[in-house]
């Protein structure tokens, strides 16, 4: 039978060995947690989440709330240039912790730069009450 290796290890098997990234191997995850007031943010708002050192790989985040967003508002996780970079443009009507992420974002790859991430609200407003919550999870050697 065929053994094929996952791209994280295959340089553990290699001739000569190479140590995988320490990003995504055996790094140390963190969360980076942003709670915020629903106080009927409009369209084109933005809220800022966090800011993540550079060297860090996005892994996933979740999104979570008091209350739902709204069955019209969507909300995008993201920087100042890429609204959706960790979580496209969508509505939040679960009330419940949700995961995201991006394909793109978590392909490993450690940031160079101190990133800024913004919630970017979309189509509606959002709600005047309530709370919301996102955590994001990054790692690092």
């Amino acid at each position: 039978m065929a053994q094929t290796y996952a791209n994280e290890v295959s340089g553990l098997y290699a001739v000569p060995a190479t140590k995988p990234s320490g990003n995504v191997v055996g790094g140390r995850v963190r969360r980076f947690r942003a709670t915020f007031s629903l106080a009927g943010q409009a369209s084109g708002d933005t809220i800022v989440l966090a800011k993540i050192p550079a060297g860090h790989s996005f892994a996933y985040g979740v999104i979570n709330g008091s209350a739902t967003f709204g069955a019209s508002a969507t909300v995008a996780i993201g920087n100042a240039t890429t609204a959706g970079k960790y979580r496209a443009a969508a509505t939040f009507t679960a009330a419940a912790p949700t995961l995201f992420g991006d394909s793109a974002a978590v392909s490993g790859n450690a940031s160079t730069d101190e990133e800024t991430v913004i919630l970017t609200v979309g189509t509606a407003a959002l709600p005047s009450s309530g709370t919301g919550v996102v955590d994001l999870y990054f790692s690092a050697p």
